[in-house]
């Protein structure tokens, strides 16, 4: 829903300057540092885009989700590790307290986020729960007025530069499932958090992740996001949103690799003229442009829908399935197209190639999105 069509169009316009001018020209120092440079993180505070989805009474911008796909869009046109650093402020490292945090909660923490002051991240996989979340084995036991929690968790996206991590932890250890897991906010200065080291990834240089570990490390009881046995739930909730603003990522990765690929054709010449007038090259051009503008337009919608109030779990899923694909079909022609050159680091569509392949991994699997899809119909149909 486009509150002031307006507004949302200047900020669109002022993100895509951004992305243009600072951001894509900074895209092979990132890649080789594994950093982000410390006036562009500067520059994304001063922008506000760690608070684009927190509510305004907040300090943020309240996006509904309908602006915030156009937002991801727009974002997605450049390195995605740079969307990464704010990406969880804005998403799966807050969400849950907005979604179901006290106003306590709210208060103290979302301001911080909003202005990139404090760094969030989302701790729900461990070693041995991956896809089935449900099983984790993070303990959080009640011991007076703290909860003591101990557990490993895997993958942290900006646990290395977190100021809070959201965990997920089972605090009811006869409920083996869902039920039995619990949120909370903790601190990263409270004892007993030990960080491991940042993983080698085959793409997204600059995204840092690592284990987070917690040994016997104390938690005020008023830092639990709900009550006891509704993390799982809000995790849920935090994940259909994330979906989709990874759907529309991907939609704007898809644009990017197809503007490259377009202009390189056009330059590139074999048998005396451009390879963008062989008609092959032009099959995989349209088959791209193609599948980015059918992923665009079926998560516009389902963003519409959810800004309407509607159960959108089934629609989220379907786009994450479908715009995920779809980019790493479009990367891998954008490759193709490029030959032999789109195999040398020196053009940016190999880099995206890597990079766009954990977009069919993290917040569901491709499988997993699948699963949730035709449960949704089996039971619809009951």
């Amino acid at each position: 829903m486009i509150r002031d069509p307006e507004t949302i169009n200047q900020l669109v316009d002022l993100i895509e300057r951004f992305v243009r001018e600072r951001l894509v020209p900074a895209e092979e120092q990132l890649a080789e540092e594994g950093k982000l440079p410390d006036d562009i993180l500067a520059e994304m505070k001063e922008l506000g885009l760690f608070g684009l989805t927190i509510p305004e009474e907040f300090g943020g911008l309240g996006l509904t989700m309908e602006e915030e796909i156009l937002v991801s869009i727009a974002l997605g046109r450049t390195s995605p590790a740079f969307r990464s650093i704010m990406g969880t402020n804005n998403g799966i490292g807050s969400a849950a307290i907005v979604f179901n945090g006290t106003e306590e909660q709210k208060a103290k923490y979302l301001p911080k986020y909003a202005t990139g002051e404090w760094i969030s991240c989302f701790c729900l996989t461990e070693p041995d729960a991956g896809s089935d979340a449900a099983s984790l084995k993070t303990t959080a036991v009640r011991d007076g007025d703290h909860y003591v929690l101990n557990g490993t968790k895997r993958y942290i996206t900006n646990a290395k530069v977190a100021n809070t991590f959201n965990v997920m932890a089972r605090t009811n250890p006869d409920i083996k499932g869902a039920h039995g897991i619990s949120s909370f906010i903790v601190e990263s200065d409270a004892p007993g958090i030990t960080l491991g080291p940042i993983d080698r990834k085959m793409g997204q240089a600059g995204s840092m992740t690592c284990d987070v570990i917690f040994e016997d490390c104390r938690v005020p009881a008023e830092n639990i996001i709900g009550e006891e046995g509704e993390g799982f739930v809000t995790a849920m909730k935090v994940l259909d949103r994330g979906r989709l603003h990874i759907s529309g990522v991907s939609v704007g990765v898809a644009e990017r690799l197809i503007a490259d690929a377009l202009d390189y054709a056009i330059q590139r010449k074999q048998f005396g003229k451009p390879i963008a007038e062989q008609q092959l090259i032009q099959a995989m051009l349209a088959d791209s442009q193609t599948e980015t503008y059918a992923a665009k337009c079926m998560i516009l919608e389902t963003a519409r829908k959810r800004d309407n109030g509607e159960n959108v779990s089934t629609e989220s899923s379907a786009c994450k399935l479908f715009a995920t694909e779809m980019v790493g079909r479009v990367a891998d022609r954008a490759v193709q197209i490029h030959g032999g050159a789109g195999y040398m680091s020196e053009y940016a569509v190999e880099r995206f190639y890597r990079d766009v392949r954990l977009f069919r991994l993290y917040e569901g699997t491709s499988q997993i999105q699948q699963i949730i899809i035709a449960r949704n119909m089996i039971k619809g149909a009951s």
